[in-house]
């Protein structure tokens, strides 16, 4: 079969999630909106953790330029910022030396400031909340390449990504083969269904037992 980031790429997470579900693993987070672009993002995990610069001497490196520098075509960067702390994780500048770096997009567990220059760009933001607060003096870089948390999800470098309007969710490396065989038959089985609605079947028999024990665990 096809590689999975491309096989991730066709599908929402919404189908992602049921099939999560459907295994009995963790994955999906809500709360992380889209800010700049319209894009669904999908691909493999780059990390990067962040934490309170207080008790820390003065970094020589800005952060998350390592992982943008380290970053592959496709690769989606996903930042942990947990801190509380009214400060950007990510920036204009980022946005500006990721896309020509050929990454997919940032996921940012917390702030992001500067969105109105990444919407220019047309490269995708995903983001706690927004901020014009600088980092500067408030959060550094203080982990690339390790796991981070996301949500309550554990996220590993080498992990998947997708991303869209809805929300995001993450799939573990050695769940992605029997994650994306479940979340294509049930994006298959939607697509049924809406095929069947337009076809002039009544609601209620579209959305009935089927429906409703379609990710139940085998």
């Amino acid at each position: 079969m096809s590689d999975p980031v491309s096989r991730l790429r066709r599908l929402d997470t919404c189908a992602v999630s049921d099939a999560l579900d459907k295994l009995g693993l963790g994955g999906a987070v809500t709360g992380i909106e889209r800010m700049s672009t319209e894009a669904r993002i999908a691909g493999p995990v780059r990390t990067v953790k962040l934490d309170r610069a207080e008790g820390r001497g003065p970094s020589t490196r800005h952060l998350c330029t390592a992982v943008v520098e380290a970053a592959a075509e496709g690769d989606v960067i996903v930042v942990e910022q947990r801190t509380g702390l009214d400060a950007a994780s990510w920036g204009g500048t980022l946005s500006l030396g990721a896309q020509l770096k050929g990454v997919a997009g940032v996921v940012v567990e917390g702030p992001a400031r500067d969105i109105d220059e990444s919407r220019e760009l047309g490269f995708p933001v995903f983001a706690r909340s927004h901020t014009a607060r600088t980092a500067r003096g408030r959060v550094v870089e203080v982990a690339s390449g390790e796991p981070i948390q996301v949500g309550d999800v554990r996220v590993a470098p080498g992990d998947y990504v997708v991303a869209d309007g809805t929300a995001v969710a993450f799939v573990a490396r050695a769940d992605i083969d029997r994650v994306l065989e479940v979340a294509e038959g049930v994006a298959a089985r939607e697509r049924a269904m809406g095929e069947a609605l337009r076809a002039g079947r009544p609601m209620s028999d579209v959305m009935g037992a089927r429906y409703e024990q379609m990710l139940e665990k085998d």
